[in-house]
């Protein structure tokens, strides 16, 4: 009898294990609080299949106050999809181009804004460019929400419930890119 409830409990948890992350806020192993969800926007639900890869996982994932991602789910690009990502760089340093943060929506707005979204700290980019590309079929991704940002003594991004993608190796897993100059644009 003991062994069968040992097998029923296993199965569960298995089960439990191989489900994506649903749309209430997760709770990391640091206890931490993760807003938002992993899982798929409706629009792109058919063109990426969930994988399990710990490592890829583990890569994306950050400490509190660290950046990267709050929680995720790997995913890997079908065959004849067209996915369209969005990334904005530093162009003084243009290896940062090919970078491995990126996003679903193209930016636009408030700059400010967009920095507290996606947790970029003014120290790491500033955001004078934009790439957009094709996210090449076979590709495994990271999508999550970001993990909250220590940027300076007096400025501290929360955790946001903004989806990012994280792409080990971008240069090889994009094609079809086109850069855009920032301009300023005062309101």
């Amino acid at each position: 009898m003991k062994n069968i409830l040992v097998s029923i409990l296993a199965i569960t948890l298995y089960g439990c294990a191989s489900d994506p992350i649903g749309k209430e806020p997760q709770i990391t192993d640091t206890g931490q609080l993760c807003l938002g969800s992993s899982n798929l926007p409706g629009n792109l639900v058919n063109k990426f299949e969930f994988i399990e890869d710990a490592h890829l996982l583990n890569q994306a994932l950050g400490s509190p106050n660290k950046g990267k991602l709050c929680q995720g789910q790997v995913y890997k690009s079908k065959e004849d999809t067209q996915i369209i990502i969005y990334r904005a760089w530093n162009s003084t340093n243009p290896n940062s181009k090919f970078g491995a943060w990126w996003a679903f929506q193209e930016p636009s707005g408030d700059i400010a804004k967009y920095r507290s979204d996606y947790e970029i700290c003014y120290q790491w980019s500033p955001l004078d460019t934009l790439v957009s590309c094709t996210l090449k079929p076979g590709t495994k991704v990271v999508v999550g929400t970001g993990q909250s940002a220590e940027c300076s003594a007096y400025l501290t991004y929360p955790a946001s419930i903004k989806q990012q993608i994280y792409i080990d190796e971008a240069s090889v897993s994009l094609s079809n890119c086109t850069t855009f100059n920032g301009e300023f644009s005062w309101q």
